[in-house]
């Protein structure tokens, strides 16, 4: 069963940190639209963050892991390849921050993680993803897929290379 995406889902209140300055801090939720050409986070699928925010000068520092699974076509043999984001983060949020800084958006009394979340998973999606690490891919002859076993093609010879025959043991 698929849980609606709230809008508050990543935004955590700072209160907390005006005690010690730092607290731990753990969001798990849907996240639509994380994609790459290549891959993508399944729609309702559950993206976490483990995080510890810390109160630094300026702003709040944010650090931990953001996890999120992935599927995609596989890049030798096109059947489902699957697998899970995990990225270390260390990301500052300032006052005034945005687009045009290198920093994210702080509110007065909280953080949204989430465009900092969503940008870490797209950022460790797969850009040539493979169903397993030796993945044989398709027979460039019949389009075979080689994971099942041989195709039955006959190997051709490039006569370019048979200077190199010799070189072969029997």
């Amino acid at each position: 069963m698929t849980r609606s995406v709230k809008a508050n889902d990543f935004v955590v209140s700072l209160r907390a940190l005006e005690n010690d300055g730092r607290m731990p801090v753990r969001r798990s939720a849907p996240i639509p639209e994380i994609a790459v050409s290549t891959a993508w986070v399944p729609e309702g699928a559950e993206v976490s963050a483990d995080l510890v925010l810390e109160a630094v000068h300026g702003g709040v520092l944010a650090s931990g892991t953001v996890s999120a699974p992935w599927m995609a076509e596989c890049g030798r043999c096109l059947e489902m390849a699957r697998g899970t984001v995990v990225a270390e983060v260390r990301e500052l949020f300032e006052e005034g921050g945005g687009e045009q800084d290198m920093t994210y958006p702080l509110g007065e009394e909280s953080v949204d993680l989430e465009p900092m979340v969503r940008e870490q998973c797209i950022l460790g999606l797969p850009l040539r993803p493979l169903c397993k690490p030796d993945c044989r891919g398709l027979c460039s002859r019949c389009g075979a897929n080689l994971n099942e076993g041989p195709c039955g093609c006959p190997t051709e010879r490039d006569e370019r290379w048979a200077g190199l025959d010799i070189l072969r043991e029997d």
